[in-house]
């Protein structure tokens, strides 16, 4: 009988929490804020294509070392 009481009196609950300012999981919102980058600086664009062109042509470099390997 206690044990009917004491799972009688537990208040479960199925609604689910807000997400609001206080919690640890909200970041900003927006455009620009989802990047682990800042597209906004001054020479983005040319460290974009060195970074780019770097992992591209990589393989490429490579493949004509070991072309004209001995």
């Amino acid at each position: 009988m206690a044990t009917r009481q004491l799972v009688a009196r537990r208040g479960f609950t199925s609604t689910t929490r807000r997400m609001d300012a206080f919690s640890p999981y909200h970041y900003p919102e927006g455009p620009y804020h989802n990047l682990p980058f800042n597209p906004k600086t001054r020479f983005f664009w040319l460290r974009y294509w060195l970074f780019m062109g770097t992992g591209f042509g990589i393989p490429f470099g490579i493949a004509v070392w070991h072309t004209y390997k001995a």
